[in-house]
């Protein structure tokens, strides 16, 4: 009863969605879990915090209704009913995913796993007992956690990781987020949006660093217009959490600084799970907190395999998901191609959203390519004006000589629903030229996408 052809160590979007996928093919699987199904990404991530960034864009629309000849008035929050919203959604989509493990005949074991020579895995229950399980191919998804800095040591009241904020008691009046990258950025957006006064500390010298130059710029401009202080170019070294609020030591190229919050969140990316997981007894090679893997996501040692935030790909759900899925295909025995990793979409969804996909026009130029680059504002887009949301724009980037599409970059409203054109097109290897001659309906927003390309190709119509 304990022996498996597969056991997935993890059920994130990475685990849950490899052992559906493994019983799918026919292979007796099982799940470890030590807490809820779904991992960080359905209960403490991506869900979650699209529900608070959902009540956060109603909030401000109504607050807003005369932009739309309408009338709302006495308009106000309920902080801890957005939280339990939240909360109810996460806790729904964690049911779902138990449903599907009861459709695809998954087993579902709950505790802590503990890799062990010879394909085995020794759980440790909640009561303490520990059962071995074996399995011919054990698959690692055990996900990733909020870095800690030693100038910044969560202590889960006034120094918070992303878990606390979203689940806070009472709405800070003042908020530090330390880091511009997706989750700090996202959480940023919504607090604001909410009404807490909030200043983002970045290290690097603009906000969402890993994005193309003229995104980041278009977002401090719309974030600073939505009354967010935004410091690049900044270091917190430290903070005094001895009174009631915090004191946050900012160091910058003008100085040091002293800025007074009630808490500050610290967002400065994540931490793999792989410690005491048995690693080092199994002899798994590690490099830079992350496992090594082949292509199709086998560790050194043969039976062992991983997937997700633990390996050196890009730490996302849906890269989770896709490596799960193809590990597992491999495994079968079916003829699979390793993952591209160049096409894989970006997306954060603060107000205005982000979306790209490809290399940035820096990174384009970098490598070489003679580049075609075209641009179109939402401000020139019929639905985002009648939308009442025109900031923001899509960014193409295109090689001149081959017309092969490089990168794709997206700011504004429901851009990170519009991406996936670009993803598709870069997949089947689409030129400049069809996506131009491809009709796009007409008003949405996606038409951005092929009056960009016009620009590029210097056939725009609409600027």
């Amino acid at each position: 009863m304990n022996n498996f052809d597969v056991i997935v160590l993890g059920s994130g979007p990475g685990g849950y969605v490899t052992a559906i996928r493994a019983s799918q093919l026919g292979l007796k699987t099982a799940v470890i879990e030590k807490e809820n199904l779904g991992g960080v990404c359905l209960n403490w991530g991506c869900i979650p915090t699209k529900a608070l960034l959902k009540s956060a864009q109603v909030f401000e629309y109504l607050q807003h209704a005369g932009d739309y000849g309408l009338k709302a008035e006495g308009i106000d929050k309920d902080f801890d009913a957005v939280i339990k919203r939240s909360r109810g959604v996460a806790d729904g989509m964690s049911k779902g995913v138990q449903f599907l493990m009861k459709k695809n005949k998954i087993e579902v074991i709950k505790g802590f796993g503990t890799l062990k020579a010879g394909k085995k895995v020794s759980v440790k229950s909640e009561d303490g007992k520990e059962t071995e399980y074996s399995a011919n191919h054990i698959i690692i998804a055990t996900g990733a956690r909020s870095r800690e800095l030693p100038s910044l040591p969560q202590d889960g009241k006034k120094i918070i990781g992303y878990r606390e904020a979203m689940t806070l008691n009472d709405q800070p009046k003042k908020l530090i987020v330390v880091g511009s990258g997706a989750i700090g950025i996202e959480f940023a957006h919504f607090y604001n949006a909410m009404g807490s006064e909030v200043t983002v500390v970045e290290y690097l010298q603009r906000i969402v660093p890993v994005e193309d130059e003229d995104v980041s710029k278009q977002l401090e401009r719309s974030f600073k217009k939505a009354g967010v202080k935004i410091m690049t170019s900044a270091e917190v070294t430290g903070v005094d959490t001895s009174g009631k609020g915090v004191k946050a030591t900012v160091k910058t190229s003008k100085g040091e600084q002293i800025i007074e919050a009630d808490m500050v969140l610290s967002a400065v990316g994540i931490k793999t799970n792989i410690e005491n997981i048995g690693l080092e007894t199994v002899g798994i090679a590690t490099d830079r907190d992350k496992i090594l893997v082949n292509d199709f996501y086998q560790t050194n040692i043969p039976g062992y395999y991983a997937i997700g935030d633990v390996t050196p790909g890009q730490a996302l759900a849906h890269v989770a998901s896709a490596e799960g899925i193809l590990c597992v295909e491999k495994i079968a025995g079916m003829h699979v191609e390793a993952l591209d990793y160049g096409n894989i979409p970006g997306c954060t969804y603060c107000s205005p959203e982000i979306a790209s996909v490809g290399l940035t026009e820096a990174q384009a130029k970098e490598v070489g390519h003679d580049i075609k680059v075209g641009k179109f504002p939402f401000s020139a887009s019929g639905k985002a004006k009648a939308s009442g949301a025109s900031d923001g724009f899509v960014k193409v980037i295109f090689d001149a000589k081959y017309g092969e599409w490089l990168g794709c970059h997206m700011i504004g409203a429901g851009v990170t629903d519009m991406i996936a054109e670009a993803v598709v097109a870069r997949k089947l290897e689409t030129t400049g030229h069809e996506v131009l001659k491809a009709v796009h309906p007409h008003p949405t927003m996606s038409e951005a996408v092929m009056e960009a390309v016009a620009d590029a190709y210097d056939e725009v119509i609409h600027l």
